[in-house]
């Protein structure tokens, strides 16, 4: 009989597994089993696997167990594209070990962050362009930095954003470990870190490990289609959730503006939910996710930028009020549902052209997507109408 894998076999120390059986995880994901051996023998790789498959673990683990506590500086900086995604980590790190840790973010006075580095934090979490700003002022010092991990790398190397990442890795020891992953990986993005990482020291090679669909998108999660015209979108919203009445929902819009329009339409009509969007400021920020994760407020309504790298259990409905232009962000909103083994529904409410698309989308993705309609309160299947008639 063949040994099945569990986080010993893998190499995590004891300590770790006991904190990790704590918050009753006791076997690894297909993604950990792959990838933390890779990581604990120092290696640098890319690795991509679907929301929602526990990719976070698999990089913290075997990077917390390979600091040295002896030696009191940074050794490991964890990039992400937000400031939720940011603390997300933090919280995982804090669940499982008492390493010091600090967030190093835009939206916080830089100040206060001079005074935590003070503290000697073994890792260090932010934006590349904060952290940068710190290595230049010489408030962060990278001689002991062994490890820089970018969590949803494909954000990190968008346009806006790309110079910065990338010249943050030239500031670090030559012999730095580079880790990066997200639910989707362009190839482009390995060319661009041999290139850079190839400059700063011969024969340097970086590991794509892409680990085989488990299909949630297809078999964890059902998909929706609603058809309306642009103007009666948020009154097609609103008698669906009144349909639904959704344990835990998740609104999608690609405008940040639209995030106001739609949280103000929704209270207007006495029903309870709250927006977030890129905009909103940070404490305010987690008061709403705070509130979202608990079960206080139901409905969250927000921007593809604010719910980047979300991880929040529990979400049983996602709304998406328009499709965005990039396939890539269907999957990650969609891939906000259906997780942990459980099951989740996805709708998408579209005019006459999104739903076009999304007829694409589903031979592209290879989803089944159900058109459903709201008819005396209740969702129905558009042919019950024809057949009644």
């Amino acid at each position: 009989m063949t040994e099945q894998t569990n986080f010993n076999n893998l190499g995590i120390a004891e300590l770790l597994i006991e904190k990790l059986n704590l918050n009753d995880i006791t076997m690894p994901t297909a993604v950990q089993k792959k990838v933390i051996p890779e990581i604990l023998q120092n290696k640098s790789l890319l690795f991509q696997s679907e929301t929602g498959t526990g990719k976070t673990l698999a990089f913290l683990l075997p990077i917390l167990q390979k600091i040295d506590e002896s030696d009191k500086n940074p050794q490991v900086i964890i990039l992400s594209p937000t400031h939720e995604l940011s603390s997300q980590i933090k919280s995982e790190i804090k669940k499982i070990s008492d390493i010091k840790t600090i967030l190093c973010i835009g939206g916080t006075p830089l100040k206060r962050q001079m005074e935590t580095l003070k503290e000697k934090p073994r890792v260090i979490i932010g934006s590349p362009v904060r952290i940068k700003e710190l290595i230049y002022l010489k408030k962060i010092k990278t001689q002991s930095i062994k490890t820089i991990i970018y969590d949803e790398i494909d954000r990190l190397v968008e346009p806006e954003i790309r110079d910065e990442s990338i010249e943050l890795l030239k500031l670090l020891p030559q012999n730095v470990q580079l880790i990066g992953c997200s639910a989707t990986i362009k190839p482009n993005l390995i060319k661009i870190f041999e290139k850079t990482l190839s400059s700063m020291r011969d024969n340097f090679s970086v590991e794509f490990i892409e680990l085989p669909l488990e299909d949630i998108l297809q078999k964890k999660i059902t998909h929706w289609a609603i058809f309306a015209e642009q103007r009666d979108k948020i009154d097609t919203l609103r008698s669906l959730i009144s349909a639904l009445k959704p344990d835990k929902l998740l609104i999608f819009t690609s405008k940040t503006d639209q995030v106001a329009n739609i949280t103000q339409k929704l209270q207007y009509k006495k029903i309870n939910c709250e927006g977030l969007h890129s905009k909103t400021d940070k404490i305010q920020r987690k008061s709403i996710i705070d509130k979202f994760k608990s079960g206080k407020n139901k409905i969250l309504i927000t921007s593809d930028l604010a719910a980047r790298g979300l991880d929040i259990q529990g979400i049983t409905h996602i709304i998406q009020m328009d499709l965005p232009s990039n396939d890539d962000f269907f999957i990650h909103r969609a891939g906000r549902t259906g997780r942990a083994g459980k099951n989740g529904i996805n709708i998408v409410i579209g005019d006459g052209y999104e739903m076009k698309k999304y007829s694409n989308l589903e031979k592209k993705l290879k989803i089944i997507v159900y058109p459903k309609s709201l008819h005396s309160g209740k969702i129905i299947n558009p042919m019950d109408l024809i057949t009644n008639v």
